[in-house]
């Protein structure tokens, strides 16, 4: 029996077993936070992104979409605004590596082998390494040996002519573009119900010094709590980004994965 949705919890066992039990489905987790972007979009903005990256190179590459982690780390000041604004609920370090070394282990005991972790959420990056590292070593002791696990994040697959493309000469830098036109455009092109675009507050760049300090100074991060400008942003803009992360995700899953 053949799955009939790309998510696998949509699945009952017997046909989610009979998919993964030979370790030749890949498993896509989504990996996301719950955190502010600005006036114009909502809070899960950066679970609603992997998840549909993530749907889409299910139903190219045959895989399963395991439900997305909606908590990530910590926002952090220079690329999300900060852990201080309102809305943004994140976990500890340990809590994410921990969540996700014991979701990884389970998903090697249901026989799946492949796995890619596809990240909407910056700061999660080092914690999902970690989750990894652990999780591979644990399966190690146990005789398991054979999984292979991919992470990505999507904006990592926008080349220099996208980029070109869609900001002339004024890309401020992927540090900055939190809740700015990359974000929002997506958002236009898929969700456009939950943007309010006549909502979006203008900024400039943000301007950070080269160090950190703690607590964060919240007045270095602009009041709206993009880094950036999203008036840009187009629906149009945000099927040009769908085109070029789908199809670059979609070739790093056959590459490793075959």
């Amino acid at each position: 029996m053949r799955p009939t949705s790309p998510f696998a919890a949509e699945l009952t066992w017997p046909v989610y077993d009979a998919a993964v039990r030979d370790g030749k489905t890949p498993i896509l987790i989504p990996i996301g936070s719950m955190e502010q972007h600005g006036h114009h979009m909502p809070l899960h903005v950066d679970v609603l992104l992997p998840t549909e990256f993530a749907r889409r190179a299910a139903l190219e590459t045959g895989g399963l979409v395991a439900p997305p982690f909606t908590y990530g780390y910590k926002s952090h000041q220079k690329s999300g605004g900060g852990n201080h604004l309102p809305g943004t609920t994140s976990l500890d370090g340990a809590t994410l590596v921990a969540a996700l070394r014991d979701v990884i282990k389970e998903f090697a005991r249901h026989g799946v082998r492949k796995i890619c972790l596809v990240n909407g959420h910056f700061e999660n990056s080092w914690f999902i390494i970690e989750a990894i590292d652990l999780a591979l070593r644990e399966l190690r002791w146990g005789g398991v040996d054979d999984v292979k696990i991919v992470v990505l994040s999507y904006w990592d697959f926008v080349d220099k002519d996208t980029i070109t493309r869609l900001y002339d000469d004024n890309f401020p830098g992927w540090d900055l573009e939190h809740g700015g036109v990359l974000e929002t455009s997506l958002m236009l092109a898929l969700y456009p119900d939950l943007v309010t675009l006549s909502a979006a507050i203008d900024v400039e760049p943000a301007k950070f010094p080269p160090y950190d300090v703690y607590p964060v100074k919240p007045e270095w991060t602009p009041p709206s709590g993009t880094l950036s400008s999203p008036k840009e942003a187009s629906a149009e803009k945000g099927q040009i980004l769908l085109e070029v992360c789908s199809a670059g995700i979609a070739g790093a899953l056959r590459a490793e994965f075959g």
